[in-house]
């Protein structure tokens, strides 16, 4: 097979022919492989005409197919199935040719994956790829992580398939290593709370405010030509007005309560963990997708666990607008976090993340673009390395302004027993941070009681136990 194409793509599930065919429609040459050959000449029947596809029946054919260096975007179920596709190719490479996992694969994996490919000297790169099936045909937001020479090679092509915004492509070179695939976590993260807020939202509008699933689709509506304005809280508006066909109901209350998850959520708080990072958002966004899984225990606990008789809120005529305050706050809380996160990590391991090239790219084609990211942009275009988004004045400000909407909401959801993890444990991580001191000391004194932990004193430099069983005499441990 004569090496015509620029790049390939194996596996094409509608992720990665989507990716395909974005690639093909920029003028680029591009081979397509599937392990099911039946897979890729479904392919080409369907959009062979798109541009110049030169189809692989073979492992073999596929890499034959590919000019030197050869790049190759492995599009496939994350785990095992990388690690499969990459030994089928490994023999068949060059010094020097690229492999990129496009896929969402955990990054200590794109680690050890870096870390091998090198050994055998090849280069590769995992990569971010948000915005879904639509993104991945018309523009998605890119976030390349791994040898920047790699990327140096590829670079043209992604930027060019990338969604643009004020004329700059939602692509740039993450970091080393892990870095892309870690950015994408974090981002699947903070899309988590995005969402948990939402449904929360919903909720309060539902069963507190007493509204029907049309009368919130116009409030979220006009929600979306403010400052709430995203991707989500477009489709949000969408999803509430769409009217069954069966039974011409709202369709929304047709879906069983039940949230699905890939992982990522899961992963980005473990790693949050691991960090010290208290993102208090994001985890309870996927605690609440946890329990919303217990079906049948809900059912039993309803008919027998007690709580408030809820009555109608709709007689308080500030209570929507309430809850439009509190759902801006609590996502400042929930990027705050995640950019917190992003940053740690950077140090941990020594990527020099750009945080405000991060907001940028996030700007469009991902599933949290939203205009929200471009005063996250200006932020640490003007700040510099910021700590906490919450310290940069624009954001100190607004949410000075929600608080008070924002406790309404958490006492009135309270009162009524309405569920609102994110909303609550966001109004929690405010308090929690702009205290000078808290209750932390008695939990130490606590650990040092039963463990002998030790403490430290605030009037006097070294660390200190209490034999407190004994003579509850107090001795300095580090002298």
């Amino acid at each position: 097979m004569t090496a015509t194409s620029r790049i390939g793509v194996t596996g094409l599930a509608v992720m990665g022919a989507n990716l395909a065919r974005n690639i093909a429609r920029h003028g680029v040459p591009v081979a397509v492989h599937n392990r099911t050959t039946a897979k890729t000449k479904e392919f080409i029947e369907a959009y062979g005409d798109e541009g110049t596809f030169t189809a692989a029946e073979t492992t073999e054919d596929f890499v034959a197919a590919l000019e030197k260096p050869r790049r190759i975007i492995v599009m496939v179920k994350a785990g095992a199935p990388v690690d499969g596709v990459i030994a089928e190719l490994t023999p068949l490479l060059d010094e020097g040719d690229i492999i990129i996992d496009a896929g969402n694969s955990h990054f200590p994996d794109t680690v050890r994956r870096t870390e091998e490919c090198a050994a055998g000297g090849l280069r590769f790169m995992g990569i971010g790829v948000s915005g879904g099936e639509e993104g991945a045909l018309l523009g998605p937001s890119i976030m390349p992580g791994g040898d920047p020479s790699a990327y140096a090679e590829v670079e043209e092509i992604l930027t060019s398939i990338a969604a643009v915004v004020d004329g700059t492509p939602c692509c740039v070179h993450v970091g080393p290593g892990g870095a892309g695939h870690y950015v994408k976590m974090v981002h699947n993260g903070i899309e988590y709370a995005d969402i948990q807020l939402i449904a929360e939202a919903y909720d309060l509008l539902t069963h507190v405010a007493g509204l029907d699933a049309p009368a919130i689709s116009a409030i979220f509506e006009e929600w979306n030509t403010g400052d709430l304005e995203s991707f989500l809280i477009e489709i949000t508006a969408k999803v509430l007005g769409k009217t069954d066909e069966k039974t011409g109901n709202p369709l929304v209350e047709m879906i069983v309560d039940q949230a699905e998850q890939k992982g990522t959520g899961t992963w980005t708080a473990i790693d949050a963990l691991g960090l010290g990072i208290p993102l208090t958002g994001i985890t309870e966004a996927v605690f609440a997708r946890g329990l919303s899984a217990l079906r049948d225990e809900r059912k039993a606990a309803a008919g027998t666990l007690a709580g408030p008789n809820p009555e109608s809120s709709t007689d308080r005529p500030d209570l929507v607008e309430d809850i439009r305050q509190a759902l801006y706050a609590s996502k400042v809380v929930a990027y705050a976090q995640g950019f917190a996160q992003m940053r740690a990590a950077s140090k941990a391991n020594d990527w020099d993340l750009d945080l405000g090239a991060m907001a940028t790219i996030w700007r469009g084609g991902c599933i949290i673009r939203a205009q929200f990211l471009n005063r996250i942009r200006d932020a640490y275009t003007e700040h510099g390395d910021v700590t906490n988004l919450l310290m940069v004045p624009y954001f100190t400000e607004a949410v000075a302004n929600a608080q008070d909407a924002w406790r309404r909401v958490v006492i009135t959801a309270t009162e009524q027993g309405v569920a609102i993890p994110a909303f609550a444990s966001s109004l929690s991580y405010y308090d929690a941070y702009r205290r000078e001191r808290g209750p932390a000391s008695l939990i130490q004194g606590l650990r040092d009681f039963f463990g002998a932990h030790t403490y430290r004193r605030i009037d006097v430099e070294g660390s200190y136990h209490t034999r407190w069983p004994q003579d509850g005499v107090e001795v300095r441990t580090d002298a």
